[in-house]
């Protein structure tokens, strides 16, 4: 990977010298189909200017083989100017043309052409996946964002497949005797190189189109296509996806006041897929798990309408405004995350977005925050390794938060008008933080730069905690907002906020809000005047209707309110918040465990909101796993199966509800008597009504099975022989590796770490196999191995890769001092070592060191 990186100076020294008019790039993908795949024909036309003739730069080309390089109609010699990475250009004229020839690799891993064959049918199917900067895996280019150009692409792949690129097809297809064919595509208006994109194989598509008549009488008509993979055809649901996709385009029309500017609009669901989606213009591409193979709850649907309206908000914000570096990423991604939500909740059916948001959503960003590796929302990002590792927490959750908060500060309707002259003043552009602040400054007459410098350019989370007293007759006499920062992030921010104030009706079992003030938080000590003179409240809630970025705390009768009374609120977004707050609590060693585990037991059966419900069994497992003691987990698993089970059997029969608890009792499941029912499950001797146990559902039942020794190899085989599919193979391999067994342990650590014949999916499937948190022992020998390899593996490897063992096998579960103590020693012997590998490292030992905070506390 150090070969293949790229700094900030070298990018900007080559903007500076260079402006690009154009590519013309001509693959020949008939090599995908071979028994073994043989690299591709990259042709690369690029036409560029220099400000000052004579001068050097390079271009960006990641390649086994380079048959021809011409600049200006000079032969250069790929021996002495190509290296591996880069095109070596001296003496440049004041306008250049670079001809490159090159044979190009497939790939495994997600990124650049990536090739799949379906284990269903046979058939191969290839996509391209370029951000921060794999295009140069495909064609020759200036690999930075603010090099833009049009971009010309003509394919050349088998006759019968479909190929699709970010232009619509230009002329009919030329077919060649050979049962190839040739495609050619119109020229795009001017993209950055990671938003290129090429489709490519026997894809299902299905087509509709989207019709705008405007104030001004002009229409505007969109060409809409769905593709997957054939063999996922029968589970394809475009019809939804369809109508997300209008109500979104309605939606950005209504309030961004400028036309979709990329002709056809094609969303194609791919197989292996690193990310969740990837917004290129007329092309955008989705992980193909968003195809639901089977039941899934109401919260899936809301996840993947959400990731729709996120990649058409990039259409806008990210593609065409486009930030100058990588610096100004959060241009892009924290619009897009709150834009996302924004959008869905107005426009879909899914209204509760916004409780969504606050769960789960915001929980990234508070993690994310609370790491040693922190950053500004416009962070400082030297290279593209540091490029890749910010597509974090803080980059889409957080900033998308902020953004709330700054539609509160500045009004919704000031917020839009100057998306909407930002857009105008800077199409098909490249901008940074200052081009932004400075319409939002036009439009809401407000400081702009201050705003932006608490909210944006400093790390850290502040902490919120209410502080009340109270007259003899029980009202408040000075209820007071209390900030607190961390002391490596000192900043006490401007929070927009309201407090509120809840009362329980004991007759109708129910936490009800009673009284709401709105400010503004400043400073160490903020009182809010507006509730001087209320009742005694049950509650005080800090930031009500979730308006800032914070944590929050509760004062003592708050804190005994919910633990007797949590469920009682019935205001989702409310409980949600509350939710959010005891887990924060947990996470920081504030609550105990047990009490956490408790909370759940007790109240989540009856939260109404299926997303909540879901992220609350992900934290209650986690909690288990990481934060209790090792006396306390045998019995916190007890106690949450044996909630889980009850909550099945009383769910309403074929709900989402009873789907979650489901896969929740499966995911906790310990027992003799869980495991057989399991079995039971599995096999068709025992039913719950309602319960459709389709073939997702059994891998989940599956799996604990496998991870305790209850189902061995054949079984497991004999289940990929029921489902011989990509999603069936990856399960298979996860639940292989989860078996308890030293040997499988050994081999499953080989095939990754020995071998790079595994594709993304595989390797991602074999680690999550590999870590179970009820085989402790068995993994303990790998701990010290794990140091042994990382820095082989990050140097060897893809980004992807490496990010996925790096993070996968750190060993988080030989929970103790020792390990602390190794990842300290590898550290301090490794100060050289890539810095991006040193982040992945110094996270996870974060993470370690926080849950053994809260074991040794108790919490208390």
């Amino acid at each position: 990977m150090p070969g293949e990186n790229l700094s900030r100076d070298e990018a900007r020294e080559r903007a500076r010298l260079l402006s690009v008019d154009s590519y013309e790039v001509e693959l020949d993908l008939r090599p995908a189909v071979a028994p073994v795949a043989q690299p591709f024909r990259s042709v690369t036309t690029l036409r560029f200017r220099c400000a000052e003739p004579g001068a050097s730069t390079f271009a960006d080309l990641i390649a086994p083989h380079v048959q021809s390089v011409t600049l200006n109609g000079r032969d250069l010699d790929p021996a002495e100017v190509f290296d591996g990475s880069r095109i070596r250009l001296e003496d440049l004229s004041a306008e250049n043309e670079l001809v490159v020839d090159a044979q190009c690799a497939f790939s495994r891993t997600g990124e650049g052409m990536h090739r799949f064959q379906d284990p269903e049918d046979g058939e191969v199917y290839l996509y391209t996946q370029y951000e921060p900067a794999d295009a140069r895996r495909v064609f020759a280019n200036f690999e930075q964002p603010d090099l833009k150009a049009p971009f010309t692409f003509t394919v050349t792949a088998p006759a019968e497949w479909l190929v699709l690129s970010n232009g619509a097809q230009t002329g009919p297809v030329e077919r060649h005797h050979d049962a190839s064919a040739t495609w050619r595509f119109a020229t795009t208006k001017p993209i950055s190189t990671y938003i290129t994109s090429v489709l490519a194989g026997p894809y299902h598509s299905v087509n509709d189109r989207y019709t705008r008549t405007f104030e001004d009488g002009t229409e505007l008509e969109i060409t809409l296509g769905a593709q997957c993979r054939r063999s996922l055809a029968k589970y394809f649901d475009s019809d939804e996806i369809f109508e997300v996709t209008k109500q979104g385009l309605d939606f950005f029309h209504d309030n961004y006041d400028y036309p979709y500017p990329w002709g056809k609009y094609d969303q194609a669901f791919v197989p292996e897929y690193n990310l969740g989606a990837m917004e290129n213009p007329g092309l955008v591409t989705f992980r193909e798990e968003y195809i639901y193979r089977g039941k899934v709850t109401r919260a899936a649907y809301e996840r993947r309408a959400n990731v729709i309206l996120h990649e058409m908000a990039h259409m806008w914000f990210g593609d065409l405004v486009t930030m100058e570096w990588w610096d100004d990423l959060w241009l892009k991604e924290s619009f897009a995350d709150f834009m996302g939500t924004f959008s869905m909740t107005e426009a879909t059916r899914y209204t509760e977005g916004w409780i969504t948001f606050a769960n789960q959503r915001k929980a990234w960003a508070y993690r994310a925050d609370q790491l040693p590796t922190t950053h500004p929302i416009t962070a400082d990002i030297r290279d593209l390794e540091d490029a890749k590792l910010n597509f974090d927490g803080i980059t889409y959750a957080k900033g998308a938060s902020v953004l709330k908060q700054l539609v509160a500060y500045v009004g919704r309707d000031a917020f839009l008008e100057g998306s909407r002259r930002y857009f105008k003043r800077h199409a098909y552009g490249n901008t940074r933080l200052r081009d932004l602040l400075a319409v939002l400054e036009e439009v809401s007459g407000r400081d702009m730069a201050a705003w932006a410098k608490a909210w944006l350019q400093t790390a850290g989370v502040n902490t919120l905690t209410p502080q009340v007293t109270y007259d003899a007759e029980d009202r408040i006499t000075e209820l007071v907002v209390l900030q607190e920062a961390a002391a490596e992030y000192p900043e006490l921010r401007p929070h927009r906020v309201a407090v509120g104030l809840y009362r329980r009706d004991p007759a109708e079992g129910a936490l009800v809000r009673y009284a709401r003030a709105e400010l503004d938080v400043t400073g160490t000590r903020t009182v809010v005047k507006e509730l001087a003179g209320q009742e005694r409240p049950d509650l005080v809630l800090v930031n009500d209707d979730d308006l800032t970025f914070c944590k929050i705390r509760f004062d003592e009768r708050s804190l005994e309110t919910l633990r007797g009374h949590l469920g009682e609120l019935t205001d989702p977004l409310a409980r949600a918040l509350c939710w959010s707050a005891v887990w924060n609590l947990t996470r920081d060693g504030l609550m105990p465990a047990a009490d956490f585990i408790s909370l759940v037991t007790r109240f989540a059966g009856t939260e109404s909101d299926i997303g909540v419900l879901q992220n609350l069994h992900g934290q209650a497992r986690l909690t288990v796993d990481r934060f209790c003691q090792a006396s306390q987990r045998d019995e916190a698993e007890r106690v949450l199966a044996e909630a889980a089970l009850g909550e099945l059997r009383q769910a309403e029969p074929g709900s989402g509800h009873q789907l979650a608890w489901a896969r929740f009792f499966a995911s906790v499941a310990g027992s003799p008597a869980d495991l057989q029912l399991l079995e039971q499950l599995l096999d068709g001797n025992a039913v719950v009504d309602g319960l459709d146990v389709d073939q997702e559902l059994r891998w989940a039942l599956l799996l604990p099975l496998a991870a305790q020794g209850a189902a061995d190899a054949e079984r497991i085989e004999a289940e990929l022989a029921r489902d011989n599919t990509a999603s069936g193979k990856r399960h298979s391999v996860r639940c292989l590796a989860a078996r308890p067994s030293a040997e499988v342990k050994a081999a499953a650590w080989a095939s990754v770490v020995e071998s790079d014949e595994l594709s993304n999916a595989i390797v991602e499937a074999t680690i999550a196999g590999f870590d179970q948190a009820g085989q402790r022992e068995l993994l303990a020998p790998y701990a010290s191995k794990y140091f042994e390899v990382i820095e082989r593996i990050w140097a060897e490897r893809s980004i992807e890769i490496g990010m996925a063992v790096v993070r996968g096998f750190y060993p988080a579960l030989q929970d103790s001092v020792g390990t602390l103590a190794a990842t300290d020693a590898w550290l301090s012997d490794r100060a050289g070592a890539a810095p991006a590998l040193r982040r992945l490292v110094l996270e996870a030992r974060d993470d370690l060191a926080r849950a053994l905070r809260a074991q040794a506390s108790g919490g208390r």
